[in-house]
C-alpha cells in the first residue's frame, strides 16, 4: 500500500493505551521526519505479504496494538474560520446510512463547498420494510449529533419521503447543492435528482467509502469476478485508498427546523422488541472505534476457527452493524487491520477476508441490481420452492423444534444479530429441508437484522440456495445437529436460547409479539425429520437438473 509507515504514540500516564475520543482530540503529528521502527519495510517499496510477515513474525499475536495518532481519524475540535458565513453558500450533506465524520466523502466535499447542514432523513418506507436497521441508525443519530456539536455544527433530522424532505430543506435553507453517498440498490435515484433540482439546488451523490470503487477490481479479460477467491486474490493486490479525515465544518447563518431522533414508525414496527434489542447496540462513532481496536488487541491466528464458533463473543469484531449503518468504513478498518498485521496480530488475513466479500458482494449487486428479488442464475427461477405459509411462520418464531436452527432465530428476534455460521445453518435447513423459497428468508432477516445490508442479504442467501454467484451447491445441505455437536460442543450457545431460565431465552419472551404466546417452558417436536428432509431436496434437485438438461 502506498504511503509512509508512522510511528505509534507512546502509552498514556498511567501506561494504558489512549481511548478513541482521548486520540480523536489529541493534535496529529506532522508528516515530514516521521522515524520508523527498525525492520520495518518503507510502504513505498510495496506491500509487504501479510501471510508471510505473520508466519515469520516472533511476536506474540495477543500483545497489545499500539494505537497510531496518524491513523486515527479526527483531529481536535475545530471550526472553520476561513470563510465569512453570512457570505459563504449553504449545503447540504444527507447523512444517507454513512453515519459517520470520519472517511465520508460526501461530508468532505460538502465542507470544501460552503457551509454545511448535516441532515439525516428518517423514511417512513425503511422502517416499515427494515425496521431493526432502522432503529439502529436511529440509535447512531444521538451520537452523531454529539460528534457535530463538538464541531461548531449540528444534525438535522426530518421525518418523511427523501424526495420531499430534501426539496423541502433546500427550500427552507437557500442550499444551493445536496451532496450524499450513493445509496442501495445502485440503480436509479427514486426521484431525487429530480426533486433537488426543482427545490433550486444541484445534487451530487458520491461513492461509498468502500475497499475499492465499483467495477475496478476485473478480470484479466476486463469483466466482473463471478468467484469470490480469485477476487479477493485481485483485491488483496489492489493498493486500497487511505481514509479521508473528518473535515472542518463552518455553521450556516441559520439552522432549519429539526423534528428530532426519534423514529416513530420504526418503534411501532419493533413494538415489544425495541428496549430489548437496544441493551445489544454499542452506538456511535468513537464506540465503533473502540470495539475494533479491542478486537485487533485480542484476534489470534486461530480466528478462522474461532469465528465459527457461535458461544464465543470475543472471536469476531462485532462490527457489522456499525458498518451496515456506516458508523466506521470498511477502509478504516482495512488499514487499522493491516497495520496490526505488521505488528505481529495473527488472524488478520482471514479477517480482511470476511471484509473483502462485502465488496464482492456489493459489486455484483452494481452489476445486478435485481439480485435480492430473481435468482442470479436464471434456470434457478423455475426451481419447484415452496411459498410462505405455516412452515415458514414456524421457522421465523424459532419454533421448528431443531435447536441449532431455533436458537439462531431467537437470538434474531431478540439481538437484531445472528452468528454467522447459525445463518448458514438457519437459511439452508429453510430453503432445503423446508424448500421453502429464499426470498421468504430474506424478507425475515431484512426485518429483523441490525446489520442489514441489502447486498450482503441477497448474496448470502442466493449463495446458500445454490442460486447465486460462487454459490453452493444445492446438494451441500447442512445437518443442523451435526453442525451444533461440531461448533456447540458445549451447548452452551443452544441452552442460552433454548434453556427456559436463561438469560436468553427470557430476553426473546420479552420481544416476542404476545400474539406469539411465547412459552420458554415448550418442549417443541421436529417439525423434520433431518434425513427425511434431506433426501426431499436431493430429490427435487435431480428432477430439476434433468429438466433443465431436457431444456437445452
Amino acid at each position: 500500500m502506498p504511503g509512509r509507515r508512522k510511528e505509534p504514540p507512546g502509552p498514556g500516564p498511567d501506561g494504558a493505551r489512549p481511548s478513541a475520543s482521548a486520540i480523536r482530540d489529541r493534535p496529529a503529528r506532522p508528516r515530514p521526519g516521521i522515524r520508523r521502527r527498525k525492520g520495518w519495510r518503507d510502504r513505498t517499496q510495496g506491500q509487504l505479504s501479510g501471510a508471510v510477515h505473520a508466519r515469520n513474525s516472533a511476536i506474540s499475536p495477543m500483545r497489545p496494538l499500539a494505537i497510531r495518532r496518524d491513523m486515527k481519524p479526527f483531529g481536535p475540535p475545530r471550526v472553520n474560520r476561513g470563510l465569512n458565513t453570512r457570505q459563504a453558500m449553504t449545503v447540504i450533506c444527507w447523512f444517507r446510512r454513512v453515519l459517520r465524520l470520519d472517511d465520508h466523502p460526501a461530508l468532505a466535499a460538502a465542507a470544501k463547498n460552503g457551509a454545511v447542514i448535516a441532515l439525516a432523513i428518517l423514511d417512513p418506507a425503511d422502517a416499515a420494510a427494515h425496521p431493526a436497521s432502522a432503529q439502529r441508525q436511529a440509535m447512531a443519530l444521538p451520537p452523531l449529533d454529539a460528534g457535530l456539536r463538538a464541531r461548531g455544527s449540528r444534525l438535522i433530522v426530518r421525518r418523511g419521503d427523501p424526495a420531499t424532505v430534501l426539496a423541502q430543506v433546500v427550500r427552507d435553507s437557500g442550499a444551493v447543492a445536496v451532496h450524499t453517498s450513493q445509496g442501495l440498490p445502485f440503480a436509479g435515484d427514486d426521484g431525487l435528482q429530480a426533486a433537488v433540482a426543482g427545490a433550486g439546488a444541484v445534487l451530487h451523490v458520491h461513492p461509498l467509502a468502500d475497499l475499492v470503487p465499483r467495477g475496478s477490481v476485473l478480470t484479466g479479460s476486463g469483466t466482473r469476478f463471478k468467484v469470490f477467491t480469485p477476487f479477493w486474490r485481485a483485491l488483496r493486490r489492489t493498493p486500497i485508498a487511505e481514509p479521508l479525515p473528518a473535515p472542518r465544518l463552518t455553521a450556516p447563518p441559520a439552522w432549519p427546523a429539526s423534528d428530532g431522533p426519534d423514529w416513530p414508525e420504526a418503534r411501532r414496527a419493533m413494538d415489544r422488541g425495541w428496549d430489548v434489542v437496544a441493551r445489544h447496540v454499542r452506538a456511535g462513532e468513537d464506540a465503533a472505534l473502540d470495539q475494533l481496536e479491542a478486537f485487533l488487541n485480542r484476534i489470534t491466528a486461530r480466528y478462522a476457527e474461532g469465528r465459527n464458533r457461535p458461544a464465543d463473543d470475543d472471536a469476531t469484531s462485532g462490527l457489522s452493524d456499525a458498518l451496515a449503518v456506516g458508523e466506521i468504513s470498511a477502509r478504516r478498518i482495512w488499514h487499522r487491520a493491516m497495520a496490526a498485521q505488521q505488528d505481529g496480530q495473527g488472524g488478520i488475513e482471514d479477517f480482511l477476508r470476511e471484509l473483502a466479500w462485502r465488496d464482492f458482494a456489493r459489486d455484483l449487486f452494481h452489476a445486478s441490481p435485481n439480485i435480492d428479488r430473481t435468482c442470479w442464475r436464471p434456470e434457478w427461477n423455475d426451481f419447484p420452492w415452496r411459498g410462505d405459509g405455516p412452515d415458514a411462520e414456524a421457522w421465523r418464531r424459532g419454533r421448528t423444534g431443531i435447536a441449532m436452527v431455533d436458537a439462531g432465530m431467537r437470538e434474531l428476534f431478540a439481538t437484531g444479530r445472528m452468528h454467522n455460521r447459525v445463518r448458514m445453518i438457519a437459511a439452508s435447513f429453510l430453503v432445503k429441508h423446508l424448500m421453502i423459497d429464499w426470498r421468504v428468508g430474506l424478507d425475515w432477516f431484512a426485518r429483523c437484522l441490525t446489520d442489514w445490508d441489502a447486498a450482503n442479504n441477497a448474496m448470502n442467501w442466493q449463495w446458500v440456495a445454490g442460486c447465486g454467484p460462487d454459490a453452493s451447491p444445492f446438494f451441500r445441505v447442512f445437518n443442523p445437529d451435526t453442525q451444533g455437536t461440531k461448533f456447540d460442543a458445549r451447548r452452551r450457545y443452544r441452552d442460552l436460547w433454548l434453556d427456559p431460565d436463561a438469560v436468553g431465552a427470557q430476553e426473546f419472551a420479552d420481544a416476542a409479539p404476545r400474539s406469539w404466546r411465547v412459552d420458554p417452558h415448550d418442549r417443541l417436536a421436529p417439525m423434520v425429520d433431518l434425513d427425511t428432509g434431506r433426501q426431499r431436496a436431493l430429490d427435487a434437485y435431480g428432477r430439476f437438473k434433468r429438466r433443465d438438461r431436457a431444456a437445452r
